[in-house]
């Protein structure tokens, strides 16, 4: 019999490769996504509707603060794996509507936790970020280094689920991972990060924002091979140590059956380097308005994968070029540009 996966944010950017990989796998998947105008929901509304093609998939739309609906859909449903993506994103927009955070990553966090420990499931799965690491100069970023400066709201509320994760996972032996990502990019990306916006702005010959003079660097992850990375660790599930004992290199909690996992490409790339390939790819070159940098934002982000690669035998490796490559041909025939 195959296993049943709840995904929340299936029509999300990344929620939507998940899903699409789990059901090539002959996984039952249902799907929970609230369809919030964060960005364009027909983008989201053609995301479902392609997955909803496929009849091991369902979907049910709601917000995840209404624990009473996603109580309902969970027990109906009983999954064996849990896979929580769904979140309020985006590190700049958390500046303006902070609120929106709490009540979409804290407080829906919590009802996602609630319903798994009240199922117990084989393996609660969260999404955090690189975020996370804040502050921190010391690169790359391994999961076993302290990460307690967040600079902006959107990454204290991603602790802040790591921390309520870890409690649950030691107080009801709730085995759960949190999956750190580097800067995804990919085809059917979401309209409000960069490689979206400069081969959309490019392409109309609007100029684009490059911050930090570009000065920038990012681990940028290839979607389909962050979501294989997903899948592979499902099977990872975390057991609580003997003795309190832990492998060297792994995060895994000395008191709880519960890890964190960063999944990143291990290759930090020059937002100017990230530039010029997106021109290449277009064929065509970009107006450039450099800036300072923006509060909240760090200049560079790089993974440590090493621990994912020790848990699974797998690590990220599209080149950039070849993934920015398919994202402008999905772009071009999406948008007919």
């Amino acid at each position: 019999m195959s296993e049943r996966v709840l995904i929340t944010g299936t029509a999300g950017f990344i929620g939507y490769h998940l899903a699409r990989l789990l059901l090539s796998e002959n996984y039952v998947v249902r799907g929970y996504d609230g369809m919030s105008d964060y960005y364009d929901v027909a983008l989201k509304r053609r995301r479902h509707a392609m997955l909803l093609q496929d009849p091991n998939f369902t979907a049910t739309e709601g917000q995840l603060e209404d624990a009473e609906l996603f109580n309902r859909v969970a027990e109906e449903f009983q999954p064996d794996v849990i896979v929580h993506l769904a979140a309020q994103a985006g590190v700049r927009y958390s500046l303006e509507n902070p609120r929106a955070y709490i009540d979409s990553n804290v407080i829906g966090t919590f009802n996602v936790m609630e319903a798994a420990r009240r199922l117990k499931v084989r393996h609660l799965m969260m999404a955090s970020t690189s975020s996370v690491y804040g502050a921190n100069e010391d690169m790359p970023f391994a999961e076993t280094d302290k990460a307690d400066t967040q600079l902006t709201i959107y990454a204290a509320t991603k602790k802040a689920n790591e921390s309520m994760g870890h409690s649950y996972a030691h107080l009801w032996d709730l085995p759960t991972t949190m999956f750190r990502f580097f800067t995804v990019y990919g085809p059917w990306g979401r309209p409000d990060l960069a490689l979206f916006k400069f081969v959309d702005r490019i392409l109309d010959g609007r100029p684009i924002d490059i911050y930090n003079h570009g000065e920038m660097y990012r681990d940028f992850t290839y979607v389909e091979d962050l979501v294989r990375g997903i899948r592979l660790l499902m099977d990872a599930a975390p057991v609580r140590p003997v003795d309190g004992v832990v492998p060297e290199g792994d995060s895994l909690s000395p008191v709880a059956p519960f890890r964190v996992v960063n999944i990143g490409n291990s290759d930090k790339v020059r937002l100017m380097d990230f530039v010029e390939a997106i021109e290449q790819s277009l064929g065509q070159e970009a107006i450039r308005n450099y800036m300072d940098m923006q509060p909240g934002d760090v200049p560079a982000t790089w993974a440590n994968a090493d621990l994912l690669h020790t848990l699974t035998g797998y690590r990220p490796q599209t080149d950039v070029r070849d993934g920015i490559e398919r994202f402008v041909a999905w772009f071009r025939e999406y948008y007919d540009k």
